[in-house]
């Protein structure tokens, strides 16, 4: 099976009538002017893959390789550069520009991003732990807990608090709702990860 993919920037959500009448919620996403910046091949590479780029970078604020690399597709350097894996290489050459209509309505897709940080939390929003009683005599409200057996260190694996979201996260078998070619943009039904403005990787579902 071959994939497809593109890559974008979140707008925000908004909602759309379907042609039934039905109001669905979906997620914009910006696709304008990708770029194939490499070819990757089994002979050369290792593995077959073609590298996108997205949203172009000033000049004065890339360096040598990044102008040098992006000088070889004829363009300018980009902020925002990954790789898709499992495609077919002969509809690929290096420069090409990929546009919105590389889908369709009703297409499967894998969206990737990076979640929204939360800073430094607790264990009972962080991992969704229980609270213990809340009796002024308890002494315990929102504590992590036992650490375990007494031998002066904590087990691997122990949830506790710490630095909550800015992580990788994929939402799978999301719908593409449209395709607008016209303002190089995608309506996803429901959310994908990130905050507005973070760029995102929409390829065609695995599963």
């Amino acid at each position: 099976m071959t994939t497809k993919g593109i890559l974008g920037k979140k707008v925000g959500m908004t909602q759309v009538f379907t042609e039934n009448g039905e109001l669905v919620p979906v997620t914009v996403v910006k696709v304008d002017a990708n770029v194939v910046m490499q070819i990757k091949t089994v002979e050369n590479d290792g593995y077959e893959a073609v590298q996108l780029g997205y949203d172009d970078v000033r000049a004065i604020k890339a360096n040598k390789p990044a102008k040098g690399h992006a000088a070889k597709a004829n363009t300018a350097p980009k902020r925002f550069v990954r790789e898709i894996r499992d495609v077919e290489l002969g509809d690929y050459k290096v420069g090409d520009e990929i546009h919105a209509d590389v889908f369709s309505e009703g297409d499967s897709v894998d969206v990737t991003g990076t979640s929204k940080g939360k800073g430094f939390q607790g264990n009972i929003k962080r991992w969704n732990q229980a609270r213990g009683p809340m009796a002024h005599g308890s002494r315990y409200h929102r504590r992590p807990g036992s650490m375990g057996a007494i031998i002066n260190r904590v087990f691997p694996g122990k949830v506790l608090p710490g630095r909550m979201g800015g992580n990788k996260v994929t939402i799978q078998n999301l719908k593409i709702v449209k395709a607008d070619t016209d303002n190089g943009v995608l309506f996803i039904k429901g959310n994908v990860p990130g905050a507005n403005k973070s760029f995102v990787t929409v390829k065609s579902t695995v599963k």
